[in-house]
């Protein structure tokens, strides 16, 4: 038996909340094991061989020992061997231990580090829920920290008159590499806007980001990441960048990644200069542990924030009197949403809130279906139904789940602090409006989220294209034509219907013209652009009955890829989009879209709201330029706390084709950003969102 080390960190004496970790509580370097201090002796097979303290993250090597991922990876990097038997050995050979294992570590008995003031006992995974929510060091040492960042207001005043930057994306980010992304507290303040006392100007300064490695753990080699990739250098993006997190994946589950995020490397291979395809084909490499290093947007740091004495935000806004939330959002009769904080008091720890939280299917977070009669919210009043659940307790649920909304709130004292969004009143037409809370706060079906074919004709960007195919067939009309359909305009991204395989056993197969990716046009004359996935399903059945059969479709090509000898064909781009055998789950890249003609786009209006001195919350790259010609303008970067962000339809890879209706083709970078500047409180913009490729 192995009686590990004590940090002996009992005493809170020149602890700082800068310094602590914000895990397992003690002071140590950002990329060093977690410390603890158990109660009990534990079994040496639970024992790191290298660090010899209980195995933390454990991994397996195939020669059947068992270290500390931090431990084991530090080791590999200086020598090739296993520690105890010297076999050769590679990390990616190593898989993580057990759940048996993991759970009999997690159960281990610790003591909170604090225990000079603090004397709880728990198994080592509840110490960072504790430390969180009931350790009063812990606490008292994030207070401290908020204050000693808050000036006095009159050292506010003092220095208002110092010159102040735009806060547009273009501001070089500040850097730092730290191990795990820090929680912020969504709906607490915002960061992009704050109100002075004399004037309306904001008091941010510069954008702030992040480099971070975040570190994902695979159960199976080949398990999804959930992650959808936009950008590239053969894109005007450039950078690799994360458009959306998959719900329920095992990145939503990590819970550190967000879309924005920009990856720079991955397994210490850079993609800061490869195109889309090849980024594509590291990231869905099958290995145990993938190492992302990632550049994390914060949002505007705020130069001097004022002393917290504003009232929240109340429910009791009308639209003849616009108020301004904490997130700047104008209160009105067209405002898609409004962001309200509401907290509720239990009377006991253990007093239940009386929420039902659900999923949508057709929308990532947490979002409230009930409110039980006679609960605590209920008795509130201020939580409804349909509010979408940003944060708890500081907590980011913005991609959460029902689950996770529960532990945070099971976990918590007696003091529950909800951030959520509210969708805008409307008014069915004709009515008093007078309905009942239920129907006046539901979504009206679509009217900000109306796609309609595009009118807006432009080139694709540099280096992509398309070509049409024409095959004409003679054939039995019991004969399949062997191909299997995805798309349809009436799926989540309103794509064209696109052919997922060719099978062998089928006529076009024989024919060899027709590959995987091709978007179908129409067949025997019938159009098919612009019809849904079980219209195109009848219309194919119908017209491969017949003895003949023409088939229009359209190829997209990458000139990139070509160049790099990623794909100088079709088949070898196939072979780099289905990482397996399985044609039944092939997807396209993101980069096989760009090509599209722009007669078979489909494009929605966003209209977003805001202040007068708040940034709009996104950049963009693209327009004119001498040397790559027109260019389309494309979000790059969504910032965090800003109205882009809280509207949350805009993604990263969205092209814009319109701003207020007209059109963006031949803009370049700067006519259209001081144009989106003069828009004071409204603006809508056309754009064409195409599905990140799935890694």
């Amino acid at each position: 038996m192995t009686e590990p080390k004590v940090p002996g960190n009992s005493g809170t004496g020149g602890l700082t909340w800068a310094r602590v970790c914000k895990e397992c509580g003690q002071q140590h370097e950002g990329q060093d094991n977690h410390l603890y201090e158990y109660q009990d002796e534990v079994d040496d097979e639970l024992v790191c061989h290298i660090c010899l303290q209980p195995l933390l993250r454990p991994m397996d090597t195939p020669c059947g020992h068992t270290y500390c991922f931090h431990c084991l990876s530090s080791f590999l990097k200086e020598q090739d061997f296993c520690p105890v038997d010297r076999q050769r050995l590679q990390l990616h050979q190593c898989r993580p231990s057990s759940l048996l294992v993991r759970n009999l570590l997690d159960k281990l008995s610790v003591l909170c580090p604090h225990h000079a003031e603090c004397q709880q006992q728990m198994q080592r995974c509840e110490l960072q829920p504790h430390l969180h929510n009931r350790c009063p060091v812990f606490k008292r040492l994030k207070e401290e920290a908020e204050r000693r960042k808050r000036p006095s207001w009159n050292e506010l005043k003092g220095r208002k008159g110092d010159g102040e930057s735009s806060g547009d994306a273009k501001h070089m980010p500040a850097l730092s590499r730290i191990p795990v992304r820090d929680q912020a507290e969504p709906g607490l303040i915002n960061p992009a806007y704050e109100e002075s006392e004399d004037d309306t100007t904001p008091l941010r300064s510069s954008l702030v980001a992040e480099a971070n490695v975040v570190e994902l753990f695979r159960e199976e080699l080949e398990e999804e990441l959930g992650l959808r990739i936009v950008g590239g250098k053969d894109t005007p993006l450039g950078n690799i960048v994360i458009q959306e997190i998959v719900r329920d994946s095992l990145a939503s589950r990590d819970g550190r990644l967000a879309p924005g995020d920009h990856i720079l490397e991955v397994n210490d291979v850079s993609l800061a200069s490869v195109p889309h395809s090849r980024a594509i084909t590291v990231l869905r490499r099958p290995c145990s542990l993938l190492r992302l290093t990632v550049m994390q947007e914060k949002g505007f740091k705020s130069r001097d924030p004022r002393p917290e004495h504003h009232p929240l935000s109340s429910t009791n806004s009308t639209a003849s009197q616009p108020s301004h939330n904490l997130h700047g959002n104008t209160t009105s009769n067209h405002n898609p949403g409004t962001v309200i904080q509401v907290t509720l008091v239990k009377s006991q720890r253990t007093e239940p809130l009386g929420i039902k939280l659900i999923r949508k299917s057709d929308e990532s977070g947490v979002f409230i279906l009930d409110l039980l009669s006679g609960g605590l919210a209920a008795k509130d009043g201020k939580l409804r139904n349909n509010d979408k659940v940003l944060a708890i307790n500081g907590h980011d649920l913005r991609h959460g789940t029902p689950e996770s909304a529960a532990q945070i709130i099971q976990a918590s004292e007696v003091r529950v602090n909800f951030v959520v969004m509210r969708p805008a009143e409307t008014q069915e037409e004709g009515g008093s409006g007078g309905e009942g809370p239920g129907r006046a706060t539901r979504r009206v079906p679509e009217p900000q989220y109306f796609r309609r074919r595009s009118t807006y004709m432009k080139d694709p960007p540099g280096g992509f294209s398309s070509q049409e195919k024409t095959v004409s067939l003679k054939k039995e009309p019991r004969l399949s034509l062997g191909i299997t359909i995805a798309g349809g305009r009436d799926c989540r991204s309103r794509l064209p219907v696109y052919i997922t395989s060719v099978q062998p056993v089928g006529c076009l197969h024989r024919d060899g013209t027709i590959k995987t990716g091709d978007i179908l046009l129409s067949i025997n004359g019938v159009d098919l652009t612009q019809l849904t996935y079980n219209e195109a399903v009848s219309v194919l059945k119908a017209q491969t009955a017949q003895a003949q059969v023409v088939l229009r479709v359209i190829q997209t090509i990458s000139e990139d890829s070509e160049e790099d000898g990623e794909a100088g064909n079709t088949d070898e781009l196939d072979s780099i989009e289905i990482p397996g055998e399985d044609n039944l789950n092939w997807t396209p890249l993101w980069t096989r879209w760009l090509g599209l003609p722009s007669h078979m786009h489909w494009c929605r209006d966003i209209v977003l709201l805001k202040t007068n001195n708040e940034s709009w919350g996104f950049s963009i790259v693209g327009g004119y330029e001498e040397s790559h010609g027109q260019q389309p303008f494309f979000i790059k970067t969504i910032v965090p706390g800003t109205p882009a962000h809280f509207d949350g339809r805009l993604k990263c890879g969205d092209e814009i084709v319109a701003v207020n209706g007209a059109t963006t083709v031949g803009m370049n970078n700067s006519s259209l950003i001081p144009m989106l500047k003069l828009q004071k409180n409204k603006v809508t913009l056309t754009v064409v969102s195409w599905p990140g490729s799935l890694v």
